[in-house]
């Protein structure tokens, strides 16, 4: 289900109401059990190879019963079928060089809405590093389901969370920020260097994996199987984006094959509100800042340090990859403006959109201390 379906869309939220999931929500993994699955989050793998997960949830709830069965690698080959998450944090801030293969800054292509600056070079180029260690690691685990004789019976789905966190992705509702790697190894059924250019939703790998476990679907899933016999597809995804550490916002989010439709329901807040961790952790916060202010960004570059935003935006994703052109007040595209309102209009009306109830500013203060003080610790582990 939509994280914006369970009030779990703000970040680091419910931490201390311990907010249950709705009657008859349940875990991916305990529906899983009840067709004879084993689950795992696996920590744990052969000393040998030099690996560990993070066995990270992040769940903005607190689920009922245990999530998962082990976090050892080692006792998935001895209860079979299986379903296992292993999470990896190369991805994730701060980046770490290639010991042997850095790559050169010199050489990146940089997107249109940063500078050709040295510091944004050298981080766009450390990302690709750390995205190489990342692609080392998961051939270790492939190597390991071949090596253990389980590679050709185990469906392998390889995704990201959230778009890198660049200057204009993680956080936010744009396409840098919400589209994700996802690649698939169904030996047998997905040949080898195929691609489909289908619209999937994350949850949609969820849906997908009941589907193959023959466990049923529940009617209340807001996921869809997108392969195998069961597959639907998709005529439009929809994005969300909420509170951000302590940069309170509200963003929705629906596109089609070609269009993608914004809605900003703080209109009045800048696009890069103050986030305590970003501002340490990202380098080009603080480099955009600088050259903004000493007017040395051109257009597409300066349009993300506006103190406001507008209350609709509309981009042509074959056109404007980098959703630089809004149309939105275009007459030419009021047809497809008015399109996409309406289905994003349905849609939270449909998923009953939790987002639209403020949290409570009581227990947000307290978060956001909480918060403030995490991060003052995060910070000093970074440093050192």
């Amino acid at each position: 289900m939509y994280q914006t379906s369970l009030d779990a869309q703000n970040q680091r939220s419910h931490r201390r109401d311990h907010l249950r999931l709705p009657a008859g929500v349940r875990l991916i993994t305990d529906r899983l059990r009840e067709v004879g699955y084993f689950t795992a989050n696996v920590r744990q793998f052969p000393s040998e190879l030099g690996l560990a997960g993070t066995g990270k949830t992040d769940w903005n709830f607190e689920p009922e019963g245990k999530p998962f069965d082990s976090s050892r690698w080692e006792d998935l080959k001895l209860h079979q079928p299986f379903y296992a998450q292993v999470n990896f944090a190369n991805a994730h801030r701060p980046y770490k060089k290639h010991p042997r293969q850095p790559t050169d800054p010199a050489k990146v292509t940089l997107p249109p809405y940063l500078p050709d600056h040295p510091v944004a070079r050298e981080d766009w180029a450390l990302y690709h590093d750390s995205i190489q260690i990342l692609d080392e690691q998961v051939g270790k685990v492939l190597d390991l389901l071949q090596k253990e004789g389980m590679a050709d019976n185990t469906v392998v789905f390889f995704f990201g969370d959230q778009g890198r966190e660049c200057f204009r992705g993680k956080y936010f509702a744009y396409e840098q920020g919400i589209s994700v790697p996802l690649l698939i190894r169904w030996p047998g059924k997905v040949p080898t260097g195929s691609s489909s250019d289908e619209l999937i939703s994350l949850i949609d790998v969820t849906a997908t994996s009941l589907a193959f476990a023959g466990a049923p679907m529940p009617d209340a899933m807001h996921g869809k199987p997108f392969l195998g016999e069961k597959a639907q597809r998709r005529e439009y995804v929809f994005g969300a984006s909420d509170r951000r550490d302590e940069a309170v916002d509200r963003v929705r989010t629906v596109r089609d094959a070609r269009y993608k439709y914004m809605r900003n329901f703080m209109p009045e807040r800048p696009y890069l509100q103050h986030m305590i961790y970003a501002e340490h952790t990202n380098p080009n916060v603080n480099l955009m800042r600088r050259l903004f202010s000493e007017g040395k960004l051109n257009t597409a570059q300066a349009k993300f340090m506006a103190s406001h935003r507008p209350t609709e935006e509309l981009y042509d994703i074959k056109t404007d990859p980098w959703e630089l052109n809004n149309l939105a007040a275009l007459p030419e595209y009021a047809q497809t403006l008015a399109r996409l309102q309406s289905v994003l209009d349905k849609w939270i009306v449909d998923t009953d959109d939790r987002g639209r109830f403020p949290e409570d500013p009581v227990v947000l203060k307290e978060i956001l201390k909480e918060h403030e003080q995490t991060m003052q610790k995060l910070l000093e582990k970074i440093s050192k």
